[in-house]
């Protein structure tokens, strides 16, 4: 048995606005000098996606629009991004959730490894809040 989700223009917006959104929060919490390798190394992980989240996350787009002249400000438009996408996918198809969910997690385990040594504190703390707002629903 197969499950069709239908996602409006404005839910895959919202998927890619919280997916990329997440990989750039790791990047401006990445205080080193390296943000740059974070958010590649972070969008290189999202379009290695798979399933209708791969689709979306691999479409070419300008609908992201993110905004904020501090990590604040980008923090209040992704985080609750991030829940409401777990909440228009789980919805529809729990297993898809699961997806974005997992995808967004390796996305942001790969925007931190940026170097060798352990994220520092500051990325740790933003992976933390993501992941709250990957299970907020």
């Amino acid at each position: 048995m197969s499950i069709t989700i239908t996602l409006t223009d404005q839910d895959k917006a919202t998927l890619r606005t919280a997916a990329y959104g997440a990989v750039s929060l790791i990047a401006a919490a990445d205080a080193t000098g390296t943000p740059h390798k974070a958010a590649t190394n972070g969008s290189n992980a999202l379009y290695a996606a798979t399933g209708l989240v791969g689709h979306v996350l691999a479409a070419k787009s300008k609908d992201i629009k993110l905004k904020g002249k501090n990590v604040a400000e980008l923090a209040d438009q992704v985080l609750p991004a991030l829940t409401a996408a777990m909440g228009l996918l789980g919805q529809q198809d729990p297993a898809e959730a699961e997806n974005f969910r997992s995808t967004v997690l390796v996305a942001i385990d790969a925007a931190s490894r940026t170097h060798q040594s352990q994220p520092s504190p500051t990325v740790v703390a933003m992976i933390s809040k993501i992941t709250g707002a990957l299970y907020a629903v």
